[in-house]
């Protein structure tokens, strides 16, 4: 596949500004924006976050719930519009806990993201910065989250790792 020059790969770890970066990305276009969220509300401290990531979105942002379906809601999401996908990795959480081909899956995703012809952002959590984990379900979903995010980049026109609110630029197509 080939790379989409509309379609920016925002990762970072926890807390390091990469949700508010890929928001500001996306406010330059008109809105309404498309905000596609993964997150499942499954305890009150998820329902808190979800709820901070609303407040932050002012007017303009229409969401659409997908935390199991992404690669069918980002085909029918309106293509004249902005869009969000907050984030990769909650997705994945939620598709390895249900037992899903992550690989069937990514491929899938992967595609729809590629016929996206509007500015898309993508938000996904990078986890394969730290120690090995000591479980196998953690381990398997390391290496999903790596093997996503390098099928995501690959096709990514371009690519940026925030590092405590700092946006450093991985990949740009613009660039070469």
């Amino acid at each position: 596949m080939s790379e989409n020059p509309y379609l920016t790969l925002v990762l970072g770890g926890a807390r390091s500004g990469k949700s508010a970066h890929a928001e500001g990305l996306i406010e330059k276009y008109p809105a309404p924006w498309s905000y596609i969220a993964t997150a499942q509300a499954f305890d009150q401290e998820m329902s808190a976050r979800i709820a901070a990531h609303r407040e932050r979105r002012g007017d303009g942002w229409v969401t659409i719930e997908a935390a199991l379906e992404l690669a069918r809601a980002v085909s029918e999401a309106p293509a004249d519009r902005a869009m969000l996908v907050d984030c990769l990795t909650l997705w994945l959480s939620n598709r390895l806990l249900a037992r899903a081909d992550l690989s069937a899956e990514r491929v899938e995703l992967v595609a729809a993201l590629c016929r996206r012809a509007g500015p898309t952002v993508v938000v996904s959590s990078e986890v394969g910065l730290s120690i090995v984990p000591e479980n196998a379900l953690a381990r398997g979903f390391r290496d999903a989250a790596g093997e996503l995010h390098q099928a995501v980049a690959r096709i990514s026109g371009r690519v940026v790792l925030t590092v405590a609110g700092y946006p450093l630029t991985v990949k740009d197509v613009t660039l070469r």
